[in-house]
């Protein structure tokens, strides 16, 4: 009998289904933060290149550049 009630308890946990789309949800937030954390340090180099290039440009151009 009780081996009856436990297979019973465990159709029904694997037959609820509440909560999976939050799983999904919490799965794919975790995939996005450790994709960051690998694809961010090497994108960073590159936009602090642009970034300096866009100042030394408009430092460049009189109109754009500080007033001494």
């Amino acid at each position: 009998m009780t081996k009856m009630i436990n297979t019973s308890l465990k159709l029904k946990i694997w037959k609820d289904t509440r909560g999976q789309d939050l799983m999904e949800y919490a799965l794919m937030a975790g995939f996005l933060a450790a994709s960051s954390c690998f694809t961010l340090p090497a994108v960073a180099a590159d936009i602090a290149t642009v970034l300096t290039k866009v100042v030394a440009i408009l430092t460049a151009t009189p109109e754009f550049a500080p007033s001494a």
